[in-house]
């Protein structure tokens, strides 16, 4: 069953107040955008409750694939104004135009989001490619990380899998050598390297069924070096998809686990929600942030309570197909801001 949640004026109130700093640089993005721009209502903005708010300040961020179509449409100006309304602290980068209206360089979109008091956190850009020419880690690292540079990030990293060689332990192995090879190059620039997953990285191996691949890039990976940005729904996904071998015999594990063993690895996380449906492939059908049955005052607050680490963690909401996109950011920042730890 989808969770709900009743308003919280102290939040209703740091939204509008956001939003009234904004409104110069976001005027026009409202006469474009209508009723779809409109702030969070009272009814969108969260529960009351007392205790300390589970999302750490200055930590929520987006991944801007998730807005991609206003990217393409409208730029990127009026869709910082509009996550700066919403309450927004970072973005996380999947390209740096997405079919942007009109040419912009690094430097602009670098200044364009410090304009809206968003820090450009991280980026996702491919492992490799067949075309020499390609933007990839692979084809490609200098440049690479050069813009990466140029932007400000602190955090460069991949959304691919590490399936490059193939599924086997040995294919996993070679792919790890070479992203700590990235790593290598991405911490000599004061940057973190990272890969994020899909469900499939917790597959098993094809050479021998009793080894999660997951396990393997950990283990083969230099944790000085390479780094890991969870998508916690993919993870619960590969929860539901691969918690049995392919023999049938059980494997169960649990995705905040990986997280609590080693919390120094996953600066960065992808919060994104689904309803459980055991008759989808995946296990979950994706909504938006807050409407699902992943328990994230639950997740995010294991992680945070840990000693040392509740400004350690980057919070990155995100959703691949959303109804409308500006709804979904706007939603499920005032879903996660209204969290509060159980006391």
């Amino acid at each position: 069953m989808s969770r709900t949640f009743q308003p919280d004026p102290e939040l209703t109130h740091r939204l509008s107040r956001r939003g009234m700093l904004g409104v110069a640089a976001g005027a026009t993005a409202a006469a474009l955008l209508g009723a779809a721009a409109a702030p969070a209502t009272a009814a969108e903005a969260g529960a009351a409750g007392r205790g300390r708010p589970v999302l750490p300040p200055g930590r929520l961020g987006i991944q801007l694939y998730s807005l991609r179509d206003k990217v393409s449409t409208l730029g990127f100006a009026p869709v910082f104004a509009e996550l700066e309304k919403y309450g927004y602290d970072e973005v996380e980068f999947a390209g740096y135009t997405q079919g942007s209206a009109g040419p912009i360089t690094l430097a602009q979109l670098r200044r364009l989001a410090r304009d809206h008091g968003l820090n450009p956190i991280g980026s996702h850009v491919g492992y490799w490619s067949d075309d020499p020419n390609a933007y990839t880690f692979a084809q490609n690292l200098t440049k690479v990380l050069d813009d990466a540079q140029a932007l400000g990030l602190k955090h460069i990293g991949t959304a691919s899998g590490p399936f490059r060689y193939g599924s086997t332990v040995d294919a996993w192995k070679r792919a790890a050598e070479e992203f700590n090879t990235y790593g290598a190059a991405a911490r000599a620039r004061g940057m973190k390297f990272y890969q994020h997953n899909h469900s499939e990285e917790f597959s098993f191996a094809t050479d021998n069924p009793k080894v999660r691949l997951y396990d393997v890039l950990l283990a083969e990976t230099d944790p000085d070096l390479v780094f890991l940005e969870m998508d916690i729904f993919w993870a619960y996904s590969g929860q539901f998809r691969f918690s049995k071998r392919p023999d049938g015999s059980p494997a169960p594990f649990e995705p905040l686990d990986y997280v609590l063993k080693q919390p120094h690895r996953y600066p960065l996380f992808h919060v994104k929600d689904g309803v459980s449906d055991p008759a989808d492939t995946y296990g979950y059908r994706m909504t938006d942030v807050g409407d699902g049955d992943i328990d994230y005052q639950r997740f995010i607050s294991a992680v945070t309570r840990l000693r040392g680490e509740r400004l350690a963690h980057h919070w990155q909401a995100e959703h691949d197909q959303p109804a409308e996109s500006f709804t979904f950011a706007r939603r499920s920042s005032a879903y996660l801001h209204s969290l509060r730890e159980k006391c």
